[in-house]
């Protein structure tokens, strides 16, 4: 399977979990392994001053960490239990039009730390950043702590 159509069979997985994703207007995801982006459409997503609401850039930013982490445990052929465990917003500017969410994941390193506690503990933390943006300007930040454990039967 290419990493396109893993991505359309995550996102409609991801749509039958979350139903809130159905509401968003999230368009196909970019994913090449390392990096993920989630775009969403403004009109699903605005506030009363017609940009975009705090809560659906927060919503889409976490959701975005939360399919990387997924998606790159997926490739490792797991099928984990993913939690965000804490996260720090930071808005910059006001988000006029469609917004993308992107996430790059850790180094190489950092990587292989997380993979051994999976494989030893069943269980590992995975930070990081989430950038909303606007064309080429990031208008919000997530930073984040992501925890992975191995389903319970």
């Amino acid at each position: 399977m290419s990493e396109a159509d893993g991505t359309i069979e995550f996102l409609t997985w991801l749509k039958s979990q979350i139903p809130l994703v159905n509401h968003m207007g999230v368009k196909p995801l970019d994913w090449d392994g390392k990096c993920l982006r989630m775009s969403a459409a403004l009109a699903p997503n605005v506030n009363d001053k017609g940009t975009g609401f705090g809560g659906s850039l927060a919503t889409l930013s976490t959701l975005c960490g939360w399919s990387a982490v997924n998606l790159y445990l997926r490739a490792q052929g797991r099928n984990d239990d993913v939690v965000i465990r804490e996260s720090k917003l930071e808005y910059f500017l006001p988000v006029t039009s469609d917004f993308t969410a992107e996430c790059q994941l850790p180094n190489v390193e950092v990587l292989a730390v997380f993979d051994q506690k999976m494989q030893a503990k069943g269980r590992a933390r995975m930070d990081l950043v989430i950038e909303i943006k606007q064309k080429d300007k990031v208008a919000m930040r997530l930073s984040g702590s992501y925890v992975a454990m191995e389903k319970q039967s």
